[in-house]
């Protein structure tokens, strides 16, 4: 492709974005393809020969489009937010023109320093202690495996990386039976083993109760072990459970134990002065991780960590072998020194476009926005008797349970997964669900980019009208 094509072809695919945005409502929220459709229409082997990207463009609609699931439209309520924006797209386009291989300084120095800066306007944004050193990592998974490792290092006083693990007592990890399946993920990875993550009980609002923590690093301190690290939780998956930092804290410093804080979802409310409650007690943190990849508006990949010493983070994951070093080593940061990659994507030049371009007092307005619809939301379930708020509702997630007065507890179960079911197959709406105390709930969050009032009210209305629909069917026939 020369020149000429490229720019053809650019202004197309800039076209084709824009065109996306503007008529996203009408595609189908989730793809209606079947397993294996669409690898099915893909050749077996690729072509020998060149092929017009013209052709691309149009299997890209016919083949690629119809698979996907539409993460940014307004009518996107199930999982998580994965918000983009066109600014975001924008610079993503500059990044990939760019190819920067950001993993030390001299590698490019402008993208380590315009993400040093990046992190700090970030932990001023929040709120953070100025203590706070940030790094840019891809996802919360792996910011939590980066606190997992530099715990366990610390623990070992900084053997584990030379020896192994086998020259120590069996390390143990905590958190909530909410939290995170990262955390077991990391710790087997980590090599303290997934059967040494103590899931500690939870209160009636789903947030860790600090007297099992203490009791749990107590029997631990005296079987032998040794207390690695705490994760806490600002903001669960499931049910968006705000854990008590500053409780946590007091145990953490009091035992010499790691306290990392998982605010993936939301740690971006923490913009708002008036939800910094949710961080009392964030001066016991070693580290936090938020995703401005989930609510801030950043599209994927772009997750923020945050460490308060950052020479143990360094000392956990600094290896240099000759062909790294640089005459500029200690004079600036190295951030392949800060994580698990030594390749790393230039992702503060879309975090910078997007914060350039909204303003923290629009991005602050958007989050209250949301905030906003999501109480509105609750208030109109919670005032249909057939309908149960089955969670506090804290951030941008509405955790309920369609509860006919007349059915069992168990034919409820069958009726949500139904009426999940049946919601997501109109294409009109998307909604996940999850468990609370063993019973099916669904789960609807008002957090997409474009969301407006007017896509909560009419998402209501459908679930109203699709529960009443099979209500009338015949609740006990038919609803597997």
């Amino acid at each position: 492709m020369n020149s000429d094509e490229f720019r053809k072809y650019g202004h197309e695919v800039v076209e084709w974005i824009a065109r996306y945005y503007d008529n996203i409502e009408q595609y189908p929220v989730k793809s209606r393809s079947l397993p294996g459709s669409v690898k099915a229409q893909l050749p077996g082997g690729p072509p020998s020969e060149s092929q017009p990207f013209d052709t691309f463009l149009k299997d890209f609609d016919e083949i690629i489009l119809p698979g996907i699931t539409h993460w940014q439209s307004p009518n996107f309520f199930a999982y998580f937010p994965a918000n983009s924006s066109p600014p975001s797209v924008l610079a993503e386009m500059l990044t990939a023109a760019l190819g920067t291989q950001c993993m030390i300084w001299e590698t490019s120095p402008a993208a380590a320093e315009l993400e040093e800066r990046m992190m700090e306007w970030l932990r001023d944004m929040t709120g953070l202690p100025e203590c706070f050193e940030g790094v840019i990592q891809d996802t919360a998974s792996t910011a939590t495996l980066v606190a997992l490792l530099t715990a366990r290092e610390k623990a070992s006083s900084f053997r584990s990386n030379r020896t192994g693990l086998f020259s120590t007592a069996t390390m143990r990890v905590y958190c909530s039976s909410q939290s995170h399946s990262s955390v077991e993920k990391g710790a087997g990875i980590a090599g303290i083993g997934r059967e040494n993550v103590v899931r500690i009980p939870v209160r009636e609002d789903f947030s860790l109760d600090p007297a099992e923590l203490r009791k749990a690093i107590e029997t631990d301190l005296a079987a032998g072990h040794i207390p690695c690290c705490v994760v806490a939780t600002i903001g669960t998956t499931g049910t968006t459970a705000i854990d008590p930092l500053r409780m946590i804290g007091e145990i953490c410093s009091e035992k010499g134990v790691w306290l990392h804080v998982d605010a993936a979802l939301g740690g971006t409310a923490l913009l708002l002065p008036e939800m910094r409650w949710m961080a009392d007690g964030i001066e016991y943190a070693d580290s936090l991780v938020f995703n401005p990849h989930k609510w801030m508006f950043t599209n994927f990949d772009c997750s923020a960590y945050f460490v308060r010493d950052a020479a143990s983070l360094i000392r956990t994951f600094d290896i240099l072998p000759e062909y790294l070093r640089t005459r500029t080593r200690g004079q600036v940061n190295d951030y392949r020194d800060w994580g698990v990659q030594l390749g790393r994507r230039f992702r503060a030049l879309k975090l910078w476009a997007v914060i350039r371009t909204f303003g923290v007092d629009q991005l602050r307005a958007m989050i209250r926005e949301h905030l906003r619809l999501a109480k509105m939301l609750a208030g109109m379930i919670g005032a249909d008797r057939e309908y149960r708020i089955m969670a506090p509702v804290h951030l941008n997630t509405v955790c309920f349970r369609w509860q006919p007065p007349d059915v069992t507890e168990d034919e409820a179960d069958r009726l949500n997964e139904k009426l999940n079911h049946s919601l997501n197959d109109t294409g009109k709406i998307y909604l996940s669900h999850t468990r609370v105390e063993g019973r099916y709930i669904l789960r609807m969050v008002t957090a997409q980019t474009t969301v407006e009032e007017r896509h909560v009210a009419e998402a209501w209305r459908l679930i109203r009208e699709t529960a009443s629909a099979i209500s009338s069917k015949g609740r006990a026939v038919d609803i597997d």
